[in-house]
């Protein structure tokens, strides 16, 4: 039986990030750096030689982008590519749009930290950690799980939120530990499944 690879890649800097501003569900494109993100992670996943069968990706434009860049330096750009919201980026709600600075100004340091770090305490009018994982697993256990049962490999194209949930899924972290995981952009990470769709192997590509 052949294995089953998954590849997750947060999305390359974004225009907000560079700007130090909450994203969120806003649309920023991508930086300069955050396309050359793209490109590098591409290029790591191509050494690794395998054909695609999916990309799954979020409905904003940084994730779809990196997406893209990635399928065209793996020379795969045929592939169907499933769009949904269900993989964006958690909601920061009355947070989007705002300076992180200026934030910590305003409501201090150790409130913002709450907002951004806590697995079920959210920013005002936001989602919290736990509401975008449970948005995200129920997608990936209904669209995403069963292909690599059926022996697919997938390449998922997101947020670092959305990831986060779905490595919560996937590796068994729990709730405190979640939140200290922090996932690079640009930086792909390599699942391997059993036909039996057990994890063989967990690896960054960028450490």
């Amino acid at each position: 039986m052949k294995q089953r690879n998954l590849i997750l890649v947060r999305h390359g800097q974004s225009e907000w990030n560079e700007k130090n501003l909450f994203t969120g569900w806003e649309n920023p494109g991508l930086t300069k750096k955050g396309k050359l993100e793209a490109v590098n992670a591409g290029i790591l996943i191509k050494n690794l030689d395998i054909t695609f069968d999916y990309l799954f990706t979020s409905a904003l434009i940084r994730a779809q982008l990196t997406g893209t860049i990635i399928l065209s330096q793996i020379n795969q750009e045929d592939i169907p590519i499933t769009r949904d919201k269900a993989l964006n980026e958690r909601f920061y709600g009355d947070l989007q749009g705002l300076n992180k600075d200026e934030c910590r100004e305003k409501w201090g340091e150790e409130q913002v930290q709450i907002w951004r770090r806590s697995y079920d305490k959210g920013p005002p009018s936001g989602e919290t950690l736990k509401e975008t994982g449970e948005r995200v697993i129920p997608y990936y256990k209904k669209e995403i799980g069963p292909l690599i049962a059926q022996g697919s490999n997938i390449v998922i194209a997101a947020h670092g939120n959305s990831l986060r949930s779905l490595i919560k899924f996937l590796d068994g972290v729990s709730d405190e530990d979640i939140v200290k995981l922090e996932i690079p952009t640009g930086a792909p990470i390599h699942y391997i499944f059993d036909h039996a769709g057990n994890i063989l192997n967990r690896n960054n590509l960028i450490e």
